[in-house]
């Protein structure tokens, strides 16, 4: 699947790619970075910095738009009403204790772990199922992103021995 999402970008310049192929859930920066230094040739500075800011951004727009347009996809099919929140419901009472212990700091690091299923988007999407306030949800995403850009930078400079 990250192949074709990766292909889908070959004909854009450089920097826009691998800032799109950040925003994108499947990639994020976890393949944005590695693409852009290996397959672009770019600088690992310009590769984390288009990727951090494509990434961040991509999870702040899932902050602003989940709720809104949930709630008007429940409104046109009532069905899903009922069960998204019972999936709201067992994410919150799954995870609230953890979540009030831990706070910004879980978020940040559900962030910056890059592993699959974690990441800005799903962290846009935890920011937003625990209510976090945009303007703190977008300092923790991008401190996050920072930290998973780091480590996905220095482990793909340590791969190709640069």
């Amino acid at each position: 699947m990250q192949d074709i999402i990766i292909s889908w970008f070959t004909n854009f310049p450089a920097e826009l790619a691998t800032f799109l192929m950040a925003m994108v859930p499947v990639t994020e920066l976890r393949a944005s970075i590695p693409v852009a230094i290996v397959s672009y040739n770019m600088a690992p500075f310009w590769a984390f910095f288009w990727s951090v800011l494509g990434n961040t951004l991509m999870g702040i727009v899932v902050v602003l738009i989940l709720e809104p347009v949930t709630g008007l996809i429940i409104k046109r099919v009532g069905f899903l009403n009922s069960f998204w929140e019972k999936y709201i419901e067992r994410v919150r009472s799954k995870n609230e204790r953890k979540f009030e212990r831990w706070g910004a700091v879980a978020l940040i690091a559900f962030v910056a772990i890059p592993l699959p299923m974690t990441g800005a988007f799903t962290g846009g999407v935890a920011a937003s199922i625990f209510q976090v306030p945009v303007k703190t949800a977008s300092v923790l995403l991008l401190i996050g992103c920072i930290i998973a850009g780091i480590i996905v930078t220095g482990i793909t400079l340590g791969f190709n021995g640069l």
